[in-house]
């Protein structure tokens, strides 16, 4: 119990930040109306990110230990704790997905025009799970919390989606379903012998045998390869963003596929070394894989969505990258990318979202030209565009530079195979931009279309402040994650020496 520090001057900030949102989706349940729904949704999700500023003022960046920690026995007789905490590498993914969430209620807001009051419980509903998932300490709260996201996301797609909703849904709830079960069979392996506990941080750094933590880590491996999602487990994704409606598409390019990752981090390194020392290299060449084929998959692409779709593909082959050449500059890279592909990422949904109310289409040959109608939308994409392939100056270009300085230090074969992705993602990027700024002879007649709005405005700038913020000044950011990183990293090291 010593990675455990507790905050008096907050003592039950993780669980309000993770049940205010819970009891605002309760609400709703008796309150049928779209309009309160509307500003019921935003205003507890308005709240939620409020009440997580406190959060990372007071955090403790000179520790690795697990801070703001609430401990009571759930259920006794299986010795099944209510435990979170948070650390330096879990704070940020909580802080982002508080500061997303009001975002997708206010891109929701005429987007959705049916059953208003049941989607805006889904999206609190899935607010609560993904803070708990990145909070929980205890391996059942942890499992039941990774499953209860599945249930508003499948509905999110299944009924708010486009015209194959039903076949998209079908495919990401099978899917995260299927390799969930394999995760559930290595907890109940690591409770049997780990005396009979679900407590996550006694399960680090202990002294399995090697074949059951490669048998361990492949289940992890599993679960965590189709969340983030790696190739070849990449398959649902594309659907699951071309049929979800907006926000459905932002929640899970920012926050769900970073749960993956975020696995890998807190559970496969800790847990499974050895395993994660032989099958790194097979990882490693993987996510190399992944950034050539989504580079060259986008490429292609004429549908923007399933355009942006593939780009995370090859987007979080880089973070696995990074996670996976274990070194100092390869994991805080990863993490801080992990952040920014949740904010360029989210952004370029929000943007193609608008598109999309005003063109009734996806299809970029329709969106062709629209730098003229809309100046003020043309010059937002265009800083995102910029951050999407990693531009000097913006957010991504940080992230990138430092898992190539943590590729380059593991294997210089790893990275220049690696540097092709980024020149992919300039490619298919500036493609998408210069048709739909400028188009070309043929353009569609766009003299209908209005620029967006004070809301749109509101919502995309958030995005542009942390783009330039962490693009000048990422060293904040860095900082919050380093000494946790570290610890990580002394501990997997010093088991190998």
């Amino acid at each position: 119990m010593d990675q455990l520090l507790n905050n008096p001057d907050y003592p039950h900030i993780l669980s309000i930040l993770i049940f205010l949102p819970l009891a605002g989706a309760a609400v709703l349940l008796f309150v049928r109306n779209d309009f309160f729904a509307r500003y019921w949704a935003l205003g507890v999700s308005t709240l939620t990110a409020l009440i997580s500023i406190p959060l990372i003022l007071a955090f403790d960046t000179t520790t690795s230990k697990f801070q703001f920690v609430e401990q009571f026995t759930w259920i006794e007789a299986l010795n099944i704790q209510y435990v979170v905490g948070v650390d330096g590498i879990s704070i940020l993914l909580v802080m982002l997905t508080t500061f997303i969430m009001p975002l997708c209620v206010l891109a929701s807001w005429n987007y959705i025009k049916t059953r208003v009051q049941a989607f805006m419980v889904c999206l609190l509903i899935m607010e609560c799970a993904m803070l708990g998932v990145f909070m929980a300490l205890d391996f059942v709260l942890f499992y039941i919390l990774w499953e209860a996201m599945l249930i508003p996301m499948y509905m999110l797609i299944a009924i708010w989606g486009g015209p194959r909703k039903i076949y998209a849904s079908i495919k990401f709830f099978l899917y995260t379903l299927g390799g969930s079960v394999m995760l559930l069979v290595a907890i109940l392996w690591l409770f049997i012998n780990n005396g009979y506990s679900f407590f996550i941080p006694d399960m680090m750094w202990q002294n399995y045998s090697s074949t059951a933590q490669i048998f361990v880590f492949l289940a992890f491996f599993l679960a965590f390869a189709i969340k983030v999602p790696m190739f070849p487990f990449h398959t649902w994704l594309p659907a699951a963003h071309v049929e979800a409606p907006t926000a459905g598409s932002v929640i899970l390019a920012s926050v769900l596929l970073k749960m993956g990752t975020y696995g890998f981090l807190r559970f496969a390194i800790p847990i499974t070394p050895e395993a994660t020392m032989l099958l790194a290299p097979a990882i490693l060449w993987l996510s190399i894989a992944a950034i050539i084929y989504g580079g060259f998959t986008a490429l292609a692409q004429s549908d923007m969505k399933k355009l942006i779709a593939y780009s995370s593909v090859g987007h979080m082959g880089f973070v696995t990258l990074g996670i996976f050449v274990l070194n100092t500059a390869g994991v805080e890279g990863a993490i801080l990318q992990m952040i920014n592909h949740g904010i360029t990422t989210g952004a370029l949904f929000l943007c193609i979202g608008m598109i999309y109310e005003r063109t009734h289409s996806r299809e970029l040959r329709d969106a062709t030209g629209l730098g003229k109608q809309m100046p003020i939308f043309v010059t937002f994409l265009t800083f995102f565009t910029l951050s999407a392939f990693a531009f000097p100056g913006t957010n991504s270009f940080v992230g990138e530079f430092m898992i190539l300085v943590g590729t380059f230090e593991h294997s210089i074969w790893l990275a220049l195979a690696a540097i092709p992705g980024a020149v992919l993602a300039a490619a298919y990027m500036l493609r998408m931009l210069q048709k739909i700024v400028w188009g070309g002879p043929n353009n569609p007649d766009q003299t209908m279309i209005k620029d967006i709005s004070v809301r749109e405005i509101v919502i995309l700038s958030p995005f542009l402040f942390f783009v330039f913020w962490i693009g000048l000044g990422a060293q904040p950011f860095v900082d919050i994650m380093h000494v946790s990183v570290e610890s990580l990293l002394n501990n997997y090291h010093g088991l190998h020496n």
